[in-house]
């Protein structure tokens, strides 16, 4: 506690600064141990007047509950293929499970907090994006009204990526992807990414605090992002279409997501728009 305190004392501007802005935070199933703090941290912040709405994953768990009925989870492209079966475990796992778990914390450590999923009043909707992916869909319309009720009322909206379809099926949504739209679609003022890597690196291996839109881009077509972090660079660049800036945080970090935030010691790195670098 005396950790945060610290850390808060020494944040005032910035905190000032956040006080009625809205942070989107994507959480995965990776970062949240017996140590995180991040859901003290979205806490603090809410206490704090900043509308935090996170966005959840949950693969690790979808995986294990698919091995207890003896089904073998396919990857394409990184991209989990997802017939009518796995659907099932999906939305089963994440808008169940996962997604309560992470309420029940939340409301455990003193804060208000409301689970949904993408299909709850129509948030995010969306089309199958391969055939061969099954029923994996990419987001056509997000409609946060029902977010923005919430936030306005006290909550932590906690949203798992699940997607409503046209024709009413359900879609297994990218959670990084999902949490890019929404932030999109609040306008918010920054996006943050919590992961189990201490951020982008460059060619030579050391870590980029900082960079802008352009080079991430460039990165990605180089192939010095790779694998598991070019979907994560992607959903900043996709964020940066309304917010600021778009962080990829270590979320082992001991309150990282307030470190992040609102010091000058950040644990990750930040992606900003054009020209709004600070070098």
């Amino acid at each position: 506690m005396t950790d945060l305190v610290t850390l808060l004392s020494e944040a005032l501007p910035y905190v000032t600064r956040l006080a009625g802005q809205t942070v989107v935070v994507k959480i995965g199933g990776s970062t949240l141990g017996a140590e995180d703090t991040a859901l003290d941290d979205a806490i603090t912040l809410k206490n704090l007047k900043v509308d935090v709405v996170i966005v959840h994953g949950g693969g690790a768990a979808i995986t294990d509950w698919l091995k207890r009925i003896d089904k073998k989870a396919v990857f394409v492209d990184g991209l989990r293929v997802t017939d009518a079966e796995t659907m099932d475990v999906v939305t089963m796992t994440l808008a169940g499970k996962v997604n309560k778990d992470l309420v029940a914390q939340i409301e455990s450590k003193g804060g208000r907090a409301v689970g949904l999923s993408g299909v709850d009043g129509g948030l995010l909707r969306g089309q199958v994006k391969d055939a061969r992916l099954g029923q994996v869909g990419e987001v056509i319309a997000a409609d946060v009204t029902m977010v923005r009720a919430l936030s306005a009322a006290g909550y932590i909206p906690v949203i798992a990526p699940i997607a409503l379809g046209s024709e009413g099926q359900l879609l297994n949504l990218n959670a990084d992807t999902a949490a890019a739209e929404v932030a999109v679609a609040l306008r918010a003022n920054k996006m943050i990414f919590l992961t189990d890597v201490p951020g982008i690196k460059g060619a030579d291996g050391a870590l980029i605090p900082e960079m802008s839109e352009a080079t991430a881009r460039d990165l990605i077509a180089s192939g010095v992002i790779s694998g598991g972090m070019i979907p994560k660079a992607a959903a900043c660049i996709r964020a940066l279409d309304a917010v600021l800036e778009s962080h990829i945080v270590d979320g082992r970090q001991s309150h990282a997501l307030i470190r992040e935030l609102f010091t000058t010691f950040g644990v990750g790195t930040m992606v900003v728009r054009e020209g709004v670098a600070n070098g």
